[in-house]
């Protein structure tokens, strides 16, 4: 190989092996995961014919349609499972958009706010809206921290899930063991008589 050839490739070897950009995009170091599930589409188009086993599939398509994006977060892992359960993981801490893109909602945005690092955000019964989300049990709505604790405390943050007040509650290890698995949603792909 002649000299410049080598020098160029040596060149080119240090040139990728310089420093990250820093300035470009980071995994946070305390990373909260988001866990629920969606249960319809607003407005979504029914078969003229319901039965529990076309509504299944309706909801199946709808959700195999459905993409997530977290704002300003290159690296989230994660998706939505064809039940409407979903997980995401490595979301960054603080105020964070979620937007899911489904047919009919084109733009269905979950806005957390003051989300505290390592976090896990449990949002059950969602409603995709054309520009929000509708928490049908918002009493079921958690943002929990892992602690050393023997049993369930408040940590007296104040977290905001889709403009609903949750109060962090500091969470035993042990209990916690289900942040990093997508949930199961009650009753599976069962039709669902509250949603219109």
């Amino acid at each position: 190989m002649p000299m410049t050839a080598r020098f160029s490739l040596m060149l080119l070897v240090v040139a990728a092996c310089g420093p990250a950009n820093p300035n470009g995009p980071q995994v946070s170091k305390e990373p909260i995961s988001v866990r629920g599930w969606i249960v319809d589409v607003a407005g979504s188009p029914h078969a003229p014919f319901q039965t529990p086993e076309t509504e299944a599939a309706r909801r199946r398509q709808l959700f195999q349609s459905t993409y997530v994006d977290v704002e300003n977060a290159p690296y989230v892992s994660g998706g939505i499972a064809e039940n409407g359960a979903f997980i995401l993981l490595d979301v960054p801490p603080g105020n964070i958009t979620i937007t899911f893109t489904a047919p009919g909602a084109p733009a269905a945005r979950l806005v957390l706010k003051n989300i505290p690092g390592n976090a896990d955000v449990f949002v059950t019964a969602m409603l995709l809206k054309a520009d929000s989300v509708a928490l049908l049990e918002p009493k079921n709505v958690k943002v929990r921290l892992a602690a050393t604790i023997e049993r369930p405390a408040p940590a007296n943050l104040t977290a905001n899930v889709a403009g609903l007040a949750v109060p962090v509650m500091n969470t035993p290890i042990a209990q916690m063991a289900d942040r990093h698995d997508y949930p199961n949603p009650p009753g599976g792909l069962r039709p669902l008589a509250t949603v219109k």
